[in-house]
């Protein structure tokens, strides 16, 4: 399961297509500094969700990426499918790659193989997300999981639930179904390299 993303070029890509779009985008935190980095579990990242305050308007904030089930461990992945998700909990986290990790190819190597799954004809895109307020981390966000599609079933048995950048928009749209996008995507779709 995705535990490891990539974010380079995509909160200032999705901010400046929403200009493109007539769609307003706020910072009701500031303007956050994004570096590009890769983004772990526990770590604060950018995400992009309705505004509270005007559902004309969309916000883009920093927050935790997981919260804790109640048995402590971090929920950073949330399976999608067969269920219906609360408009006014969807967030879209913004990303250009993600990882899998696989067993090595070496036995006796001690680090698993790590790949690095991107879109192709895409500089960035979205993963469908969820956020939360939860105790005692107070606002934080989780990834949706779907069945994997043809190129990340060798390396894992579930992915995350992938966005092109328009439809970021439309999974934030209180009046799309969740269920459309709770899929994953074709063969060939993605490109994939040993990192």
């Amino acid at each position: 399961m995705c535990n490891l993303y990539r974010m380079e070029r995509a909160p200032d890509a999705i901010v400046g297509l929403a200009r493109e779009l007539g769609i307003a985008v706020d910072f009701p935190e500031g303007v956050p500094n994004f570096q590009p980095r890769d983004v772990r579990i526990t770590e604060r990242a950018p995400i992009l969700r309705a505004s509270s305050a005007d559902s004309a308007r969309l916000e883009l904030v920093e927050r935790r990426w997981s919260w804790p089930a109640p048995n402590g461990k971090p929920v950073f992945n949330f399976r999608g499918e067969g269920r219906r998700f609360d408009p006014a909990e969807r967030c879209v986290v913004l990303a250009d790659g993600f990882y899998e990790f696989t067993a090595p190819d070496d036995a006796k190597a001690k680090k698993k193989d790590r790949w690095l799954f991107t879109w192709p004809g895409h500089e960035w895109f979205g993963i469908a997300g969820l956020q939360r307020s939860e105790a005692p981390v107070g606002e934080a966000f989780t990834m949706l999981t779907c069945p994997p599609g043809p190129d990340v079933e060798p390396y894992h048995n579930r992915q995350v639930v992938l966005l092109s950048p328009a439809d970021c928009f439309a999974w934030l749209d209180p009046a799309e179904a969740a269920e459309r996008f709770v899929q994953p995507l074709p063969m060939g779709s993605l490109a994939v390299a040993r990192a």
